[in-house]
């Protein structure tokens, strides 16, 4: 596969797949995040995958059924250890460069913002509506790599 070819965009289950796939094996390996998912939460990644791709796929497609409580789970690790705007903003850095790494298109934007969006409210949501992401230079949370990632695609 030539690197610098045009991507396609996002274009269903099988694509999502991919992505996520490759996204957890980076964040499950991660020295910040991985934990998360390894330790903490023990994630059977194959028994994970159908139901975050359904998920995703209603997200970005309205084409799956997703009717579990998102927020839940996220609440279970955040009481074993707390999930700071650090740990989001790594994990919209690994999400992002997952994403831009495989596709380019409208869904691909979407999946990204969709992504800030959620990694946002769940902070929010866990951390108290208080809590602010925003840094002190005003460019929010997402940390600057994944800036610098996003302007060189």
């Amino acid at each position: 596969m030539n690197h610098f070819a045009a991507a396609a965009d996002i274009s269903g289950r099988a694509d999502l797949d991919v992505v996520l796939r490759r996204f957890y094996t980076a964040a499950f390996a991660d020295r910040g995040i991985g934990p998360f998912f390894t330790e903490i939460a023990g994630t059977d990644l194959e028994a994970h995958l159908p139901r975050i791709t359904d998920f995703w796929e209603r997200a970005l497609f309205r084409t799956a059924e997703y009717r579990r409580d998102a927020f839940a789970p996220h609440a279970a690790l955040n009481s074993a250890r707390a999930l700071t705007a650090a740990d989001f903003g790594r994990w919209v850095q690994l999400w992002h460069a997952t994403v831009d790494g495989l596709h380019r298109g409208p869904n691909a934007e979407r999946a990204k913002a969709q992504g800030e969006r959620i990694a946002l409210a769940l902070h929010e949501r866990l951390a108290g509506p208080e809590a602010s992401m925003a840094s002190e230079d005003g460019l929010g949370f997402v940390p600057l790599a994944a800036l610098e990632l996003r302007s060189v695609a």
